[in-house]
């Protein structure tokens, strides 16, 4: 998008701020239900039987985080852990990145990650698609609700274009693909957002975590 190859996009809840920031991103629509809720948790997923209670017991153990820019997979888990119970990576417990939030769940549903910070918005897909089964995987932490993915396009395309764009996202029927239906079962609609609001926890997690937006 920085390069003007990308004019449409979503970006993770994570990355929002970066591509606001460094892309000329304008984020304008996300997921809602018909009620107006939105959104998902960040969890710290364990295997069911696991001995694991609390996040507190993650200590001397190792920990699968996503990617550095997700806020589920990697800024909100490293924040809480540190603020809620003094808990920093290298120097607590054993990091480790799996790339993406299905390997994070398949790893711990597997056996190859003892513990997975995720999105549970992508842990309830996964369930319903029928990867892993339900009730295999439990959660020892769960956060506050976050904004989900911002849609949006790039800062210097023409206002027509634009409202077009817009018109598209919010008059698009959910009904009319059932597939995509199936696979976001907790959107109904596309509602509008404003990024200086929606995205301010995002950013104070940021600050807390030492992210700096500066572009290079």
């Amino acid at each position: 998008m920085r390069s003007g190859r990308l004019h449409v996009a979503g970006f993770n809840t994570g990355s929002n701020p970066i591509a606001v920031s460094c892309a000329g991103f304008v984020p304008f629509a996300m997921h809602a239900k018909d009620d107006g809720s939105y959104g998902y948790e960040m969890e710290i997923i364990v295997k069911a039987d696991s001995p694991i209670q609390s996040p507190s017991e993650i200590k001397g153990r190792t920990l699968a985080f996503t990617s550095p820019t997700s806020n589920s997979g990697f800024k909100a888990p490293s924040a809480i852990l540190k603020g809620e119970f003094d808990l920093i990576a290298d120097r607590d417990f054993t990091p480790t990145f799996s790339g993406k939030h299905d390997n994070s769940i398949l790893g711990v549903y597997n056996g190859d990650y003892e513990i997975a910070s995720v999105a549970n918005s992508v842990l309830q897909r996964m369930i319903r698609r029928g990867v892993i089964e339900e009730g295999k995987l439990r959660a020892v932490y769960r956060s506050p609700t976050f904004p989900t993915t911002g849609y949006g396009h790039a800062h210097n395309l023409h206002p027509e274009l634009v409202a077009k764009i817009k018109a598209a996202f919010f008059t698009w029927d959910f009904d009319d693909d059932p597939l995509y239906k199936k696979e976001f079962a907790k959107a109904d609609r596309f509602i509008g957002i404003r990024h200086m609001n929606d995205w301010a926890v995002i950013r104070q997690i940021d600050k807390a975590n030492g992210v700096s937006y500066d572009c290079k």
